[in-house]
């Protein structure tokens, strides 16, 4: 499955903004969660990125770029302002499409999902004449994660482990829809927590210091990755996944939101 991933806004255009907040940022965390949860954990999952830092992207670059590149499916990541009282989340598809057709079986699927871990109150499924949304040439679906602007929802947002929850939740209705399969684990998989990588080691030393300064252990190894060699920051590695999930927690709550698990097969 190619799943194409839009971060909603980016670069000059921060989207909605509310409680020291600002939606490009959110949207960019939760999106390289959902990237990292479906290539780490599932067969055959194909992920693209409309943007993967805070640069500007329009909207005709986002859906050209999904088109030209034949996306199974066009996922765009948002969240929601209005005056400080709205709450909750909904999502979005075309409004040209029926409510029998493939896209909004999609969104059945993957509304019911969220909804069971995101601790929103449900605003329902709703239909748009959104750009990416119309112009994707794949079935799509716009997702609004909490209103940035009301008191409950931003304070969720502030949290990683909520941000990973919401991931996941979009993880499990994409497993769902698309019949994904989880990679097979057996008893010599490893799940390292990965906390950086750079191209200078000197940035490397310096995100391990940082993290021994919050009392985690972490350590340097060299690694090629597509013929460069790049220096990655490991914070643990765990045999029980649950051990390993309750590790990156500790390292994104010391503020590396970007760390996710690698799972490798052992000796």
């Amino acid at each position: 499955m190619k799943l194409y991933l839009d971060p909603g806004h980016g670069g000059s255009d921060p989207g909605a903004g509310g409680y020291g907040l600002q939606e490009k940022d959110i949207t960019l965390d939760i999106a390289l969660r959902i990237r990292n949860i479906l290539t780490n954990d599932y067969e055959n999952a194909d992920v693209r990125m409309s943007r993967t830092s805070d640069v500007y992207k329009s909207l005709n670059q986002r859906t050209n770029d999904a088109n030209a590149w034949g996306a199974d499916y066009f996922l765009s990541i948002h969240c929601n302002a209005f005056n400080g009282s709205a709450q909750g989340y909904e999502d979005y598809i075309y409004s040209g499409l029926s409510d029998s057709s493939t896209t909004a079986n999609y969104q059945n699927i993957i509304h019911a999902e969220v909804i069971k871990v995101n601790q929103l109150s449900n605003r329902g499924k709703k239909k748009a004449n959104f750009h990416v949304l119309r112009e994707s040439t794949m079935p799509a679906l716009l997702t609004e994660n909490g209103f940035i602007d009301n008191a409950h929802d931003s304070s969720l947002m502030k949290n990683s482990s909520w941000r990973q929850k919401v991931a996941q939740g979009h993880v499990n209705g994409l497993a769902k829809a698309f019949n994904l399969q989880r990679k097979q684990e057996d008893s010599g998989t490893i799940y390292k927590i990965i906390a950086g990588s750079f191209k200078s080691k000197d940035n490397a030393d310096q995100r391990v210091s940082y993290l021994q300064s919050k009392g985690i252990e972490a350590f340097v190894y060299a690694t090629t990755i597509s013929g460069e060699q790049w220096y990655r920051v490991q914070a643990g590695a765990f045999s029980d996944r649950e051990n390993a999930e309750q590790r990156l927690e500790k390292v994104q709550n010391a503020g590396i939101e970007d760390a996710y698990i690698a799972a490798e097969n052992g000796p």
